[in-house]
């Protein structure tokens, strides 16, 4: 690592903005203490946990602007195992979440188009689409992205990934580093576990080999520590949704969910998420629910649709609609109990062929069965994402099931989670109100 950009990165991270942010986001937590509530919103006040979370952001890509040269830096699929990297003291970028902060701001679409102009076809990945972009043109919202030293592709959300971190290996001149994970049809064989675990200590030894260091076995079983702590954690913030009225809904998740994915592995997630329990439990305590009025409570299946959130949380409150429960959000969660620090590897192997999308549509039918009998639910909304067809396949029979089967109502709304050109504002909107109102009876 360079001496001077490893001192630059030091001054502006670590000592620079460090108080200033810290500054301005108790500045923030004060404004929204004195803040009077408005009897007219549809939603309760902000957690008090939001400006933590902004800093925790902001922080994370300011130090992704300095960490090429002043750390070894690794981008990987949302899907990929972290635990080895974090104990290496990688900096760790995820161009999923950063796709997914282009669709909240509404920049994707011009990432897309410059990969478009490039001969990438509108029927990939939209998150794909917006990375290559960012790319191709330079142009992020977080003014900039680390040149990776370690790209690692973990084939357990899509197959996407693979031809996806191909061509990011190839415009970035990255080692590239691929994790096979055989698909989970029903239960995992021994020798599936092997297979991933043999190629997590080939993964291992490239990172150390890019990363110039050697990984000690007591610090990867602290990074699996504090990932466990946290997915508990997290889990613990979901189940919150099971309380009448509920505290939060999967908006909320859907943002606050950052430090899980992006941050898994650090201390300060373990911390954020103890003070959100916190501020959970405390709104639970005063009767306060994350809608002004709840009498129907809904699961959301599939990734979020980032551009229109605002809207759609909205349009359901406004027709006493909660969204409680979410098996996308669920997924960072689920597989807590599986990790067993003592065992990194192994841990590993087993945690990183277990995410809902490496498993059969009938798992993720049954986790819907769960969640709505443990969440109370009244109906469910599958959004149909164009883009993401590991998640979509099956949302049709499973769909006709929940309302045959299980007799709770559900609705297909078809939409992508980051490309707002394939979606239909006043078509959504009357899909939904007329759902809304058959819940009403």
């Amino acid at each position: 690592m360079n001496p001077l950009r490893r001192l630059q990165y030091h001054l502006a991270v670590d000592v620079g903005t460090r108080g200033l942010l810290r500054a301005r986001r108790i500045r923030d937590e004060w404004k929204d203490r004195r803040r009077p509530p408005k009897p007219e919103s549809l939603f309760a006040p902000p957690l008090p946990v939001v400006p933590w979370f902004k800093e925790l952001v902001f922080r994370h890509y300011l130090a992704g602007r300095y960490a090429d040269g002043a750390r070894p830096v690794a981008w990987v699929t949302s899907g990929a195992p972290v635990e080895y990297l974090k104990a290496l003291g990688y900096f760790i970028h995820y161009p999923e979440n950063h796709a997914a902060m282009c669709g909240v701001r509404r920049s994707a679409v011009e990432a897309m188009e410059a990969a478009e102009d490039q001969g990438y076809s509108r029927d990939l990945c939209s998150y794909a689409r917006t990375d290559i972009g960012t790319v191709l043109s330079g142009k992020t919202i977080v003014g900039r992205l680390p040149k990776p030293d370690l790209l690692v592709c973990c084939t357990n959300i899509c197959q996407t990934v693979l031809s996806w971190y191909r061509i990011l290996a190839a415009e970035l001149g990255a080692e590239l580093v691929l994790i096979d994970t055989p698909f989970i049809y029903d239960e995992v064989s021994p020798h599936a576990v092997e297979y991933v675990k043999r190629q997590l200590e080939e993964a291992i030894e490239v990172a150390e080999r890019v990363a110039g260091r050697t990984l000690k076995p007591k610090r990867l079983e602290e990074a699996g520590q504090r990932s466990q702590d946290a997915a508990y954690l997290w889990s613990e913030v979901m189940a919150k949704g099971k309380h009448r009225p509920a505290p939060l809904t999967v908006f909320d998740q859907f943002i606050l969910m950052g430090p899980i994915v992006e941050m898994r592995g650090d201390e300060e997630t373990i911390r954020f998420y103890r003070a959100m329990v916190k501020a959970l439990d405390d709104r639970i305590n005063k009767g306060i629910g994350a809608i002004r009025e709840e009498r129907h409570r809904l699961l959301w299946d599939n990734l979020p649709i980032w551009y229109r959130m605002r809207h759609l949380s909205q349009l359901l409150a406004s027709n006493g609609a909660a969204c409680v429960a979410s098996t996308y959000t669920n997924a960072w969660g689920e597989l807590a109990s599986m990790m067993q620090p003592g065992k990194p590897v192994e841990s590993m192997a087993q945690v990183y062929l277990h995410p809902i999308l490496n498993r059969s549509t009938q798992y993720k039918l049954d986790t819907m069965r769960t969640m709505i009998d443990e969440f109370h639910l009244d109906g469910v909304l599958l959004h149909s994402d164009r883009s993401c067809k590991p998640y979509s396949i099956g949302q049709v029979d499973q769909r006709d099931r929940l309302v045959n089967e299980i007799g709770v109502p559900a609705l297909l709304l078809e939409a992508d989670h980051s490309d707002e050109r394939v979606y239909n504002d006043e078509q959504a909107d009357n899909r939904i109100a007329a759902f809304l109102e058959m819940l009403e009876g």
